[in-house]
């Protein structure tokens, strides 16, 4: 059986409404004995909340295989002494990491949907305050890169855009510690206890999840939902192993592959 690492937002779900046949596709996986990780670069609500609603969608799964960018950056930031832009929900996901306002250690940039939490996570005083710390010695690190989610109401901004502005201004490059990071699909595959060449990657973003997939080795299915544009595929030298409908179909599609 293959081990799976499935992307969540666009993939599962919409903002909260899940693609049709979704669930059903889960369970067929499950189902069908397939190891089973859910990998999600969302950085705007906690890992037990996230679970907790995906569960309430209909999705079977256990906390420990969502695998979320907050709790990894926690485990790579222990101990240093961090100014977060990050929103209030995942602050509980960070332990370990002292969150100060000044002379850090490193700066964290996280996503943020401000229709949720209005906080001005990305105030200008905020971003110059991390201006300030990266130019002082701080180290650059994001929960992910990605430029834009897609929600219900379209696609919506997201927390790349004030990672390159910084990196822009201050000439630091961030690490990255979601998607498509290497220590993200390593962390992932030694959950599974699975090898790169054996493992396949779903998810309906090409220019992050299948690259970063593909360069540590990876298969990859392309999923026609969520973020999916077809001009985006269309000019892209990037190529998936398979480029499918929906999640719906991949379960059926699997099985033939294998």
């Amino acid at each position: 059986m293959a081990a799976i690492l499935l992307d969540v937002d666009g993939v599962l779900h919409v903002s909260g409404e899940p693609i049709p046949g979704a669930v059903d596709a889960v369970a067929g996986l499950r189902r069908d004995g397939h190891r089973l990780r859910f990998v999600t670069n969302n950085s705007t609500r906690a890992r037990a909340t996230l679970a907790e609603e995906l569960r309430g969608m209909g999705f079977e799964l256990d906390d420990d295989e969502l695998q979320t960018t907050p709790v990894a950056a926690a485990r790579e930031l222990d101990g240093r002494r961090v100014f977060a832009l990050v929103m209030s929900a995942i602050v509980d996901d960070l332990h370990g990491v002292e969150l100060v306002g000044d002379t850090a250690d490193a700066v964290l940039v996280g996503g943020c949907d401000e229709t949720v939490e209005p906080n001005q996570v990305f105030s200008y005083m905020n971003l110059a305050r991390a201006f300030a710390e990266l130019q002082a010695g701080a180290d650059l690190y994001c929960l992910h890169k990605n430029p834009w989610w897609q929600t219900a109401r379209g696609p919506m901004l997201d927390g790349g855009a004030f990672v390159a502005a910084l990196e822009y201004a201050t000439g630091v490059e961030a690490t990255v510690v979601g998607k498509p990071s290497a220590s993200c699909f390593a962390a992932a595959l030694a959950a599974l206890d699975a090898e790169p060449e054996l493992t396949w990657m779903v998810t309906d973003d090409l220019e992050q999840d299948v690259v970063g997939a593909q360069l540590f080795g990876m298969k990859t299915v392309l999923l026609r939902t969520g973020k999916f544009r077809p001009e985006t595929l269309e000019r892209s030298t990037v190529v998936p192993d398979a480029v499918l409908s929906s999640i719906a179909h991949f379960p059926d599609w699997i099985e033939r592959e294998l």
